[in-house]
């Protein structure tokens, strides 16, 4: 979404050149958003490689910090203090995120597995997946159980835990299996939080063994004194036989009762790093001192994933950390094409700052315990300094303008710093109007509808085919992604006119590459191309490709109506119909913020997984419509008044109704908006009755991207559609109703 004042075309940026002439020429991937590669990508965004294409690929696009989760399940922080947001990390280092989980590499032919999408090319991989400490052969665990690695899970079910609990509606019992340090530290902090929900919590800490053996003795002494004061059980040498829905059972018999059953047991690897090929080490990748795998020179790991071969040390999140910087240079280096790496010389001996449930730690390191007031402040200054790196990202400065600029210059870059993508980049609705006026001819008869409608129509033998094209400029650096987006964009109009989609056209604008770069990229738009015009029933019959500055993607689609029907339209619209709204709003602030950094990674990736749903079951629910069109770049307003003009009609707006997706609203209360906005607010906020200077009020001049479709029913006809709509599980509301009035809005 960059636009001119950065200098900075969206493909160029995602790829870390900072001059888009520069080709992109190799590939790095980065398979798991762990410390060692959160910190990478900072650094990246700080000093990008030109001609280097970076991906991320994590489950999520917010994974939890470590070190303050004990913090967080003690009730001491909000979720949201410990999320490393790694969708503004993507976005501030120009890496494409795929929020997806890899399940394999292919070293042979350089491929990473993401299952849902094609595989992912590389030249040169880096793994910092962490471990699971899901238990091995524990019957009942899968079901019943929850490792605290990885975090995400858990701290989500930490939090219906509780608020069940709170609620009463569960028993406060909970069994921590794993006595280490991390199964203690965690043990005490849910004890702390269960203490302030219930009067009588029930806490069990199992271990096999003798617990808390890896730390000094005065340390395991300290906690052992701290969990008999909690009321903490600890079950020593114990064989676990059975994890029940609400209890642990062991082998001698002894139930133990736990309506919540956590895992710290320890490191276990993921299981499908075992097919890969890379002489595990105890399933751990082995890397020598520059962190490249022992087995394949083109793989890199860090974190708790990898086994340093050359100075093996314990799992810890300090090693990811302090790996960080070497892991950077050398990914450089690799991709450079140069010998010249660093090495990674690990501490022997690192401080640990053990929680205590409330706001008191301990310190351990070596052979030594301590307990003294202020650690835990201590602690906490260290976390929130290790966040806050992650959190304030610096903020990219346009460029200076000549001394001499024609008039106008820089009046039009203050008022429109930066160009949106997708539908943001659209030309004003005003401008568009003004030049489509002077192209409504009448030379044919057999063209049915004309410019000013979602798509045209023209007779053909006794079928009528509807025609329409979008091309969108990228805001997202995933290029199947945004394939799929733009695909689904584009045959909304063909939808919207109660047409099936017949063939497309693919228009292709492709930033500067090597030849297998760029064989790598059309593979998965034309992948996802295909998938999308496939589940529509439609070919792809033919297009176009061309390098330029910027990849923008576009479809030219045609659709067939069935005999006898005429296309939907927006004119035939009636005073009395019901306005249904398929579909939530607020794409555009979204993206427009996140080109920005100031977008949530979760807010993010719920608009992308927004517009990435294929939205041709509403459709089907919405064939008796009146009047039809799809919410795109010119906003709710402007696609409603079109439908008043066009059918002759004014409309009520209910817009407490109006659905809008997570983060929109509290995004345009902060002052963000689209770059087409304020175009679209002057064209129609004149006829536009009663409105309200509110950000729910400014959702209408929003410009939506592959947005739901707005449809005027009959009244019967639209309280059937939404019966239907709701049963497939398709958000719809009635937003309004036509009135017999001139064609303005009177919002409500």
């Amino acid at each position: 979404m960059p636009g001119p004042s950065t200098r900075l075309a969206i493909w160029g940026r995602s790829s870390g050149n900072m001059n888009a002439d520069i080709p992109l020429t190799r590939d790095l991937v980065l398979i798991g958003g762990g410390h060692a590669h959160a910190l990478v990508l900072r650094r990246w965004g700080m000093n990008p490689l030109p001609g280097a294409r970076l991906t991320l690929i994590d489950p999520n696009p917010r994974t939890p910090y470590t070190g303050m989760l004990p913090g967080h399940i003690a009730g001491h922080y909000p979720r949201s203090a410990l999320d490393i947001d790694l969708g503004r990390l993507a976005r501030f280092a120009g890496a494409r995120l795929i929020v997806g989980r890899a399940t394999g590499i292919d070293r042979a032919a350089r491929r990473v597995r993401v299952p849902g999408r094609p595989d992912v090319a590389y030249d040169v991989l880096s793994v910092d997946i962490g471990i699971t400490s899901a238990p091995a052969g524990i019957p009942g665990f899968e079901a019943y159980g929850t490792a605290a690695k990885p975090l995400c899970p858990y701290a989500d079910r930490w939090a219906q835990f509780t608020a069940r609990v709170q609620a009463g509606t569960a028993a406060p019992d909970c069994a921590i299996l794993g006595g280490g340090v991390a199964g203690v530290e965690l043990a005490l902090a849910m004890q702390h939080r269960l203490a302030g929900l219930h009067h009588a919590p029930h806490l069990h800490v199992i271990d096999t063994a003798t617990a808390l053996s890896g730390v000094a003795p005065r340390t395991a002494r300290l906690l052992r004194r701290r969990m008999h004061k909690a009321g903490i059980a600890l079950v020593e040498r114990a064989r676990i036989a059975e994890i029940t829905h609400d209890s642990v059972i062991l082998i001698s018999g002894v139930t133990i009762p736990a309506a919540l059953c956590i895992s710290a047991v320890g490191a276990r690897p993921w299981p499908w790093l075992e097919h890969a090929e890379l002489d595990l080490m105890d399933g751990f990748i082995p890397v020598g001192a520059d962190l490249r795998s022992q087995a394949d020179p083109a793989i890199f790991a860090a974190g708790d994933c990898a086994h340093l071969a050359h100075a093996p040390r314990p799992k810890a999140g300090v090693y990811a950390v302090r790996a960080a910087p070497v892991l950077f240079d050398n990914l450089r280096a690799a991709l450079a094409g140069t010998d010249r790496m660093r090495q990674y010389k690990p501490q022997k001996h690192y401080l640990k700052l053990i929680s205590l449930g409330d706001k008191s730690a301990i310190a351990d390191r070596g052979g030594m315990g301590l307990h003294l007031p202020g650690l835990w402040r201590w602690k906490d200054r260290i976390d929130q300094h290790f966040m806050q790196n992650l959190r304030d990202l610096p903020v990219m400065q346009p460029p200076v303008l000549p001394r001499d600029t024609a008039k106008g210059v820089a009046q039009e870059l203050s008022d429109h710093p930066m160009i949106c993508g997708g539908c943001g980049a659209k030309v004003g609705p005003e401008a568009l109007g003004t030049a489509l006026a002077a192209a409504r001819t009448s030379q044919r008869e057999d063209v049915l509808i004309r410019p000013g409608d979602d798509a045209g129509a023209v007779r053909i033998g006794g079928r009528v085919q509807v025609l329409s094209t979008d091309h969108l400029r990228a805001f997202i650096a995933d290029p199947w992604q945004m394939t799929r987006i733009t695909a689904l964009h584009a045959l909304g109009d063909i939808w919207a006119m109660g047409a099936a989609p017949q063939a497309a056209l693919l228009s292709l604008v492709l930033p500067r590459m090597t030849g297998p770069v760029q064989a790598r990229t059309l593979a998965e738009i034309m992948a996802a191309a295909q998938d999308v015009m496939a589940e529509a029933e439609a070919e792809i019959i033919g297009g176009h490709t061309t390098q330029g500055a910027e990849l923008t993607i576009g479809f030219t689609v045609t659709g067939l109506m069935e005999p006898g029907r005429a296309p939907i339209g927006i004119g035939g619209a009636q005073a009395g119909d019901r306005l249904i709204l398929t579909g939530a709003l607020g794409t555009g602030v979204i993206l427009a913020a996140d080109m920005r950094g100031a977008a949530d990674g979760g807010v993010v990736q719920g608009a992308l997984d927004h517009m990435a749903t294929s939205p041709r079951s509403a459709a089907q629910s919405l064939m008796c419509a009146h009047a039809m069109t799809d919410v795109t770049g010119f906003g709710l307003a402007g696609h409603l008044l079109a439908i008043c003009r066009a059918s002759g009609c004014g409309a009520a707006l209910d817009i407490a109704a109006l659905p809008l997706l997570e983060g929109a609203c509290a995004l345009l209360e902060a002052g963000h908006r689209s770059s087409l906005h304020g175009a679209n607010r002057a064209w129609t906020a004149p006829d536009i009755l009663h409105l309200h200077d509110t950000a729910r009020s400014e959702i209408l001049f929003d410009p939506q991207t592959a947005g739901g479709f707005l449809a005027a029913l009959a009244p019967d006809d639209a309280a059937r559609a939404l019966a239907e709509l709701h049963d497939k599980g398709i958000k719809a509301v009635q937003i309004g109703e036509l009135l017999d009035a001139p064609p303005r809005i009177t919002a409500g």
